[in-house]
């Protein structure tokens, strides 16, 4: 394992977030001379993050932890062009309504792990159509497409995968990294910005960034990258069975967030420990060492841990305690999902693998019916075999209310409306 003099790379080290770096001694000289200012951008997409982007926040997080200073930058205005990284087809366009919907929701997530401020470590938030809206295109590439090359430009992963699968790329979506290296000049002019973060796919649009600065501005800045993450069994981080996992309570409930991390897997335990909480290193390489139904409990802890830092510890409390009546005691636990169905339609009675699809506990009704016949799904805690069995209103408990379990962990209560 490196060492380094700066307190920050040091921990991101120790805890697993570095993968690339463009140039790390000087990067490290940098960090101990004086605060270092480094953005990482968030394109708004989707109206919130998912937890394939909670490994750059807590880098932030470090960062400033460290006594520098990061930029969260909101993409308003490169999501108007849609980032073709690691991507086979081009992204939907978004109208202008559309993308600040987006940046409202995923604005909040950020107060639960930054301090904002006026001061000299304290983070800020910008929007890079601020800038980005005002460019005369024609002067812009004048004076920026100069320094870009489509020799070069050809080289990056993500031309080079739609190229050998026979995508087509747009001209607008191939504008993206100068979009994005014309970021980093912004920043580097506006706050003095030297080093931008981001993930491995991220490289190619740092390096142009790197490149700009040096040759437009005449200064040296840096490019760190983490590597792109997935579970211990292959499956990319950010993504689960019944689809994103998502940072915002209104599109996730606090109760999937840390069901989640419970289940991690056997081998991800310290990994996800050490990046996505703030334990010491000692107590997280005595936790990873446990075994059997002790292993159990870190992963109880990992869930309490990082729903606290999303949602806070009132709600990370109920989250488990709903958990734990759900599991240990077999009850229909207040705080468990629950999805609203018509009661009329109930009392006609629905279709099992309908409504478990409604649920979100299984993919599609054929995908109901495979987990039916392998005697993985429960109504009120019973196992039903019969595919077309209908759940109705006599299925309703002392509470009003019906349990579906997908397994032993996957639970959503439905409720008549």
């Amino acid at each position: 394992m490196a060492q380094y003099r700066s307190e920050f790379l040091n921990t991101l080290e120790e805890r697993g977030f570095i993968h690339q770096c463009t140039d790390m001694e000087a990067l490290d000289a940098a960090l101990m001379k004086g605060i270092v200012t480094a953005y990482i951008g968030y394109d708004c997409t989707a109206p919130s993050l998912h937890i394939g982007h909670l490994i750059q926040i807590m880098m932030q997080r470090h960062l400033q932890k460290s006594g520098h200073k990061p930029i969260v930058l909101m993409g308003g205005g490169t999501t108007k062009v849609g980032d073709p990284t690691d991507k086979d087809k081009s992204r939907p366009l978004l109208s202008n309504e559309q993308i600040n919907a987006n940046m409202d929701g995923i604005r909040t997530v950020f107060a639960r792990f930054l301090t904002f401020g006026e001061g000299p470590t304290d983070a800020v938030m910008v929007n890079n159509d601020d800038w980005l809206s005002e460019l005369g295109y024609l002067e812009f590439l004048r004076d920026y497409g100069t320094h870009f090359t489509i020799n070069r430009m050809l080289t990056f992963e993500s031309v080079k995968l739609r190229l050998s699968r026979e995508e087509p790329m747009t001209f607008l979506e191939f504008n993206y990294m100068l979009m994005q290296a014309y970021d980093y000049h912004n920043l580097l002019g506006r706050f003095g910005c030297t080093l931008q973060m981001g993930g491995s796919d991220q490289w190619g649009n740092i390096i142009n960034g790197v490149e700009l600065c040096r040759r437009k501005d005449e200064t040296q800045v840096f490019g760190l990258t983490t590597p792109l993450l997935s579970t211990a069994s292959g499956q990319k981080m950010g993504k689960s069975m019944g689809g994103a996992i998502w940072l915002n309570a209104d599109m996730l409930s606090v109760y999937d967030y840390w069901q989640m991390w419970r289940n991690t897997e056997d081998a991800d335990v310290g990994k996800f420990l050490k990046l996505f909480t703030n334990m010491p290193l000692d107590e997280i390489a005595r936790l990873e060492a446990l075994q059997g139904q002790e292993l159990n409990e870190a992963k109880k802890l990992l869930a309490n841990e990082v729903t606290t830092l999303l949602h806070g510890a009132e709600a990370a409390a109920t989250a488990a305690e709903t958990a734990r009546q759900a599991f240990e005691q077999g009850m229909a636990a207040e705080g468990l999902p629950t999805i609203e169905v018509s009661a009329a339609k109930l009392e006609v009675g629905i279709p099992a693998p309908e409504l478990f699809t409604a649920a979100e506990l299984t993919k599609s009704n054929g995908d109901a019916r495979r987990q039916i016949k392998g005697g993985g799904v429960r109504v009120n805690d019973k196992v039903i075999s019969d595919e077309k069995r209908q759940i109705t209103s006599k299925d309703l408990d002392e509470d009003g209310v019906i349990k579906l379990s997908l397994g032993k962990k996957r639970h959503v209560l439905v409720k008549p409306v």
